[in-house]
């Protein structure tokens, strides 16, 4: 299918690896500028590199923390007007919430949360006067199902849907819509990192950890990132202008729900 988006310009963060990676990959091969962003230059680079051979595509590197104000500016200058932007950013790892800081809580919401609207405030303006725009954010499936450990990255998550659940109806009638990736256990260098650790305290092999944790999942195995990436760069095509405000959650079944 041609997604009608050649030509467009894309910034992903988060994105030289993992599902920020195959998001990239997706819109380079949709005919895309993107914008790649992480902050380990080397393998950033190597990315770039890989997504522009595999494509064809204009893909620029940009190595910087969206968080800061630094990282964000580094972003814009590289693209000054995106037609597309794909917020995306690590979690905090596990931990019971009764150890977590003050500046722990902070940090988590400014990660998983702010840095988002910051950029979608940058954004908004543009697309709204060339009346097109999409933006995917990437958060997580604990915002239906929170997982107990993980109260922070869901709290944080589940705040940032709020927020933009009001703000995608009201850029709607500028032809810019929102929406939300919620993606399950995908086979990710952070998932393999999960399972590892796991093992270790199990007393077990990461391969059995693996299985283990397959079994919980219906479809009975983990995403493959190229299907995420595959679903979001429709969610920024031409045919989704009339999907905004919607949260799509992919988990291979986990979540046993009718809505």
């Amino acid at each position: 299918m041609d997604l009608g988006i050649a030509g467009r310009k894309a910034i992903v963060c988060a994105s030289s690896r993992g599902l920020g990676k195959a998001c990239a990959m997706k819109l380079a091969e949709a005919g895309c500028e993107v914008v790649v962003n992480g902050r380990d230059a080397q393998r950033l680079k190597a990315t770039a590199a890989e997504i522009a051979e595999a494509t064809g595509a204009k893909v620029i590197p940009v190595a910087a923390d969206v968080a800061s104000a630094d990282g964000q500016k580094a972003l814009f200058a590289a693209c000054p007007a995106p037609d597309i932007l794909v917020n995306n950013n690590a979690g905090p790892p596990f931990k019971d919430f009764r150890e977590l800081t003050r500046q722990a809580m902070i940090d988590g919401v400014i990660a998983n949360m702010i840095v988002a609207v910051e950029l979608i405030q940058k954004v908004i303006g543009p697309m709204s006067e060339r009346k097109f725009g999409r933006i995917v954010n990437i958060t997580s499936g604990s915002v239906k199902m929170p997982l107990a450990g993980l109260d922070l990255s869901s709290g944080a998550r589940a705040g940032l849907t709020a927020f933009l659940a009001g703000v995608a109806r009201s850029v709607a009638p500028n032809g810019i819509t929102i929406n939300n990736i919620l993606p399950g256990s995908f086979d990710t260098d952070r998932l393999r990192a999960n399972l590892k650790l796991n093992a270790q305290k199990a007393g077990t092999s990461e391969e059995d950890a693996a299985k283990a944790r397959m079994a919980t999942v219906p479809a009975r195995r983990f995403g493959q990132p190229d299907e995420f990436g595959a679903a979001c760069a429709f969610l920024c095509s031409a045919h989704a202008g009339y999907i905004t405000g919607q949260n799509l959650l992919i988990d291979g079944g986990v979540f046993n729900g009718a809505f």
